[in-house]
């Protein structure tokens, strides 16, 4: 089999306390030429993996705070080795809370400022598409996806939240049903309404919505969160046609600096 026809590999990563693993695991089996295999916590590497996700839940009971403890899992110095390579690692709720934790991306998650669990569809708009998570998408597109978290209240110092914009770093923000950003469609009270933000070098992606939720015809969720996948599925598959089999290195690694597919 060539490097352009075999499947599209994710690993998923478990945490004692993560709930949400199984329907990401599902999401992507919906996606022909895509597979998905789970990482343990305690693992210290894998192989033949092509994009890592970093599922929701309660990692560790969310003790001291959310993602504090899984950022010292074993399997977490092999995603920040992948991420470094420039694989593609997808954080989902607490995946978000622990990339923020571990150093993968800027900024913070903290209580919401309603003091309660929020859980509930929300009105999005794609910001770039810029990144491998959102090229699939069109610039402005507004997903209707659903939250549910208790620390979801995305905040950064000014300075960073300067540099990122500079950057084109944040990715999606809470609107509207007229795609404004305004504080009644913010369900957590998280800074400019943002909810979704990648690192500098776009490889790297947090969300608090849950796309994993919303990908099939059918069901009460729709189908608004296929464009995350398949936006990591065309990257690496580009990846893979621009640098070949036999260009040396792995051919499905794509670099770090990369943009999405368009």
């Amino acid at each position: 089999m060539s490097a352009a026809t075999e499947p599209v590999r994710f690993g998923l990563v478990v945490f004692p306390g993560s709930n949400c693993d199984t329907d990401a695991f599902q999401a992507v089996a919906t996606f022909p030429g895509a597979t998905a295999r789970y990482l343990w916590h305690k693992d210290t590497g894998f192989d033949d993996i092509d994009a890592v996700i970093l599922p929701g839940g309660f990692s560790y009971g969310d003790y001291l705070r959310c993602g504090a403890i899984a950022r010292f899992s074993p399997i977490m110095d092999a995603v920040r080795g992948f991420a470094g390579d420039g694989g593609l690692v997808l954080g989902i709720c607490n995946g978000f809370q622990i990339l923020a934790e571990a150093g993968l991306l800027p900024g913070a998650l903290i209580r919401n400022t309603c003091l309660t669990f929020v859980c509930r569809y929300v009105n999005l708009r794609v910001e770039t598409t810029a990144t491998p998570f959102t090229s699939a998408c069109t610039p402005g597109e507004r997903p209707r996806i659903v939250v549910k978290h208790n620390e979801g209240n995305y905040t950064a110092d000014p300075e960073t939240l300067a540099r990122m914009k500079a950057n084109d770093q944040i990715v999606l923000r809470y609107v509207d049903a007229a795609g404004e950003p305004t504080d009644a469609a913010n369900p957590n009270g998280a800074v400019e309404s943002i909810a979704g933000v990648c690192n500098e070098g776009r490889n790297v992606f947090g969300m608090m919505p849950h796309p994993e939720n919303s990908v099939e015809d059918g069901l009460a969720g729709g189908t608004d969160g296929r464009c995350i996948f398949r936006s990591m599925i065309d990257h690496v598959l580009a990846a893979r046609a621009a640098h070949g089999a036999g260009a040396g290195g792995d051919a499905s690694r794509p670099a770090a600096a990369a943009g999405g597919a368009r």
